[in-house]
């Protein structure tokens, strides 16, 4: 009887554990903004950057290079064209042999500056082994990046903006006359699209140093993306203009296709929109880029420089690519980041 029973109620206590629901693991969920700690980060790797050694090669640099390049390019202006009304914008593309503009310079060395803040922005606290620490931290990664891109992004326009006024202060002086308000604005649009043409390789450099966890190879890599583009991207498009149009031009449609083909093809490059944003902003003389058929200057002055707002809205396309591609970039990083598996 008591066997009986013992039997029962160890059938009764089996059935009951049995149906017991399993735990269910919650997993863990954030806890208050996820850009808690953003401006410490911005505020620390800001604070990195400018005492950096290599930060203050590239400073001098490119303030070496802009006192050069504007000096020469005053000269020129003082025997050229005393009369011109806009002389402080002729200082940013005025060449004087054997130095090119200034414009041209930057095209070649802002590129440099933002792979330099960047290609160890991730890797190199991997490296460090402080990466774990810092998300131990009430800080998410989300606050991490965008605080170091932002890093970045404001170094680069701190010095491009000392740089810009420095060129404005030799202007002031050289040229014995103050700029006028549409030159200045003018200038002001030119510095923007410079911010962003650097914001670009800002963000490749980023997206290097989240996929390689070496320095050196993220580096490189960004470099040689800024070789293809910088050096070789013309004649790719120029090639792949020619394999895809015809032998022999037979109408005056198919040389205006081929030539919008090459164009467009060299407009991937952020250097050529760069180079085409500068170009329009600086030289008020501009009208289009590329072939300037009849039907377009139906009405024009010949000589006759565009308004400001007509100016921008002829570079607005290349100055909003330059933003866009940015945004892009920072968002590849972003996603690539985001799926990286991070150990203490």
């Amino acid at each position: 009887m008591a066997q009986t029973l013992d039997q029962t109620m160890g059938e009764t206590v089996g059935q009951k554990t049995d149906q017991t629901p399993q735990a269910v693991v919650e997993r863990p969920t954030r806890e208050g903004s996820p850009w808690t700690g953003l401006w410490a980060v911005v505020g620390k790797d800001m604070a990195d950057h400018l005492t950096s050694v290599r930060m203050l090669i590239l400073m001098l640099l490119i303030v070496l290079t802009a006192v050069g390049t504007v000096w020469g390019a005053l000269q020129e202006i003082r025997s050229a064209a005393p009369n011109d009304p806009f002389l402080f914008l002729r200082q940013f593309t005025t060449a004087h042999d054997p130095l090119p503009a200034f414009v041209g310079f930057l095209s070649f060395l802002v590129p440099l500056i933002a792979i330099g803040l960047s290609f160890d922005a991730i890797n190199g606290e991997f490296n460090r082994r402080t990466l774990s620490r810092v998300l131990a931290q009430p800080i998410y990664r989300d606050a991490l990046l965008l605080g170091k891109f932002l890093a970045g992004l404001f170094t680069l326009a701190l010095v491009l903006t000392a740089i810009w006024l420095l060129i404005i202060g030799m202007g002031i002086f050289g040229l014995g006359v103050p700029p006028s308000g549409e030159e200045v604005a003018r200038a002001l649009v030119f510095l923007v699209a410079t911010v962003f043409y650097g914001g670009i390789w800002l963000a490749l450099g980023m997206v290097f140093s989240t996929i390689f966890r070496q320095p050196a190879t993220a580096a490189l890599a960004a470099l040689a993306v800024w070789l293809v583009f910088t050096f070789f991207w013309g004649i790719v498009a120029g090639l792949t203009t020619q394999a895809l149009s015809p032998a022999q031009f037979e109408t005056a449609q198919q040389v205006v296709a081929a030539a919008d083909l090459e164009r467009n093809i060299a407009r991937i490059s952020p250097n050529t929109l760069y180079v085409e944003a500068t170009i329009g902003m600086l030289n008020p003389a501009v009208r289009s880029f590329g072939l300037l058929l009849p039907s377009q200057m139906a009405g024009a002055i010949m000589g006759a420089p565009l308004p400001l707002g007509q100016s921008v809205l002829l570079i607005w396309p290349q100055l909003t690519c330059l933003i866009a591609a940015t945004i892009l970039l920072f968002a590849l990083a972003y996603l690539l980041f985001q799926r990286q598996e991070i150990r203490a």
